[in-house]
């Protein structure tokens, strides 16, 4: 296979890894930024040109698609699809997911455990949100934030109201969500590829931190899922649509909870807990995938 993959860093751990994968199992694979590209939209002849030439013969694409190039990066992916490249995760299912008030809802309509949620927009609301979502102490958060930022403990009413004014006042979007102080600052981690988690790891929050990301500062293991977590995750990238995402759980007193579907997880964290060839099966999938031409948007909405 020729397979394009849309990074904006060749050095990042999981752009190489993916690279490496794709060359060991004989593939000619191209990493390509996004936003180098330009496009002839054209009816008949769909082109994307890069850097001065025409990208074409391309069988696969996997998007690796960073939160602040949403837009212009699923666009050009987008074009790949329209050229008939086959897409590791489509461009509808991407955009979905990158937006938390829908993902939220669509995760919702289809019965999957979340922490209770608000969103509201008028401050003279607050009051009755906080009630709504059981009460101080409660977690912010930005809307269109990623690996953390933007997300902030209220651990009093008067915080609680405090930051909400503060985000409103700045004309941002937020959620405000139930604090699964059970969950003692961590989250698992599924690796979805297909249907099936094919691994799973436990981040841990550094001591007096209850968000539990890597890149700031949280730690991996490995950790043995129940049978209703690994559904959970199926379930939601099911409803997402993606065919490879990370799915971040809480362990819950109600059960697990997905906190955020991801549809470009990192590699490095997993693989170094795991001790697994995650690019490995990526690659393999799309192998399986990408000759019966598969592509299937699953969720709706």
């Amino acid at each position: 296979m020729k397979i394009a993959l849309m990074s904006r860093d060749a050095n990042l751990y999981s752009s190489r890894r993916l690279v490496e994968a794709a060359q060991s199992r004989g593939h000619e694979i191209e990493v390509i930024d996004a936003l180098r590209c330009y496009m002839n939209i054209s009816p008949h002849n769909p082109q994307i040109h890069y850097k001065g030439r025409v990208l074409e013969g391309f069988d696969a694409v996997i998007p690796r698609i960073g939160a602040s190039v949403t837009f212009y990066g699923t666009a050009v992916l987008r074009q790949f699809e329209m050229m008939g490249v086959y897409p590791l995760n489509e461009s509808v299912a991407i955009s979905r997911s990158r937006d938390k008030l829908r993902s939220l809802q669509l995760l919702s309509r289809k019965g999957i455990g979340l922490p209770v949620t608000g969103f509201a927009h008028c401050p003279d609301d607050i009051d009755d949100m906080l009630a709504m979502v059981g009460g101080a102490p409660v977690v912010v958060k930005l809307l269109e934030g990623t690996q953390g930022v933007g997300v902030v403990l209220a651990e009093t009413h008067s915080a609680a109201e405090s930051v909400i004014q503060a985000f409103q006042g700045l004309k941002a979007n937020i959620l405000v969500q139930e604090f699964i102080k059970e969950a003692k600052g961590a989250d698992i981690r599924c690796f979805v590829i297909g249907n099936k988690v094919v691994a799973a790891m436990k981040r841990q929050g550094k001591e007096g931190e209850f968000r539990s990301n890597l890149h700031r500062g949280g730690s991996a293991s490995l950790i043995k899922i129940t049978p209703e977590e690994r559904s959970t995750a199926v379930r939601a990238a099911k409803v997402m649509g993606l065919n490879v995402c990370g799915v971040d759980l809480l362990r819950s007193n109600h059960g697990p909870v997905v906190m955020e579907v991801n549809s470009s997880p990192g590699l490095e964290g997993i693989e170094a807990a795991i001790a697994k060839d995650i690019a490995g099966m990526i690659i393999e999938f799309l192998e399986k995938n990408c000759r019966a031409h598969n592509t299937k948007t699953r969720g709706k909405g």
